[in-house]
């Protein structure tokens, strides 16, 4: 059984970063491709970004490019997602997800274990 946990969510002002980590146990994490995903108050979970198994390989949202940094530490089973420049329309509830593969993936069904999520409230 895997399971996920999200932390580092919070209130932060329009400019500002936050560095979000998911903390992963099982011993298969570095199998598999990582991805943080997003849900504001009514409406879908979006993509964010997602990473490789070995970490060498990122894609990110055109929304976050330039803004936002996922990386992976395999030793520690953590992967971590580094947001500047945070904007209003960056709030919502942010997911950690494991992949099915070990490829880069951008879509909710490629993902198959989840974390609970961790909020992130940007006000302006």
């Amino acid at each position: 059984q895997v399971q996920l946990v999200e932390s580092g969510g919070g209130l932060v002002q329009a400019g500002g970063s936050l560095r979000l980590s998911c903390a992963a146990s099982g011993r298969t994490f570095s199998s598999y491709a990582m991805g943080w995903f997003r849900q504001a108050p009514g409406k879908e979970r979006d993509f964010v970004a997602a990473i490789n198994w070995s970490g060498t390989v990122t894609d990110y949202a055109d929304s976050v490019k330039g803004r936002i940094t996922i990386s992976r530490d395999n030793a520690k089973g953590t992967v971590y997602l580094q947001m500047n420049s945070l904007k209003p329309e960056d709030t919502a509830v942010y997911y950690c997800a494991r992949s099915v593969k070990s490829t880069v993936q951008r879509t909710t069904d490629n993902y198959n274990y989840w974390g609970r999520g961790t909020q992130v409230t940007v006000s302006s």
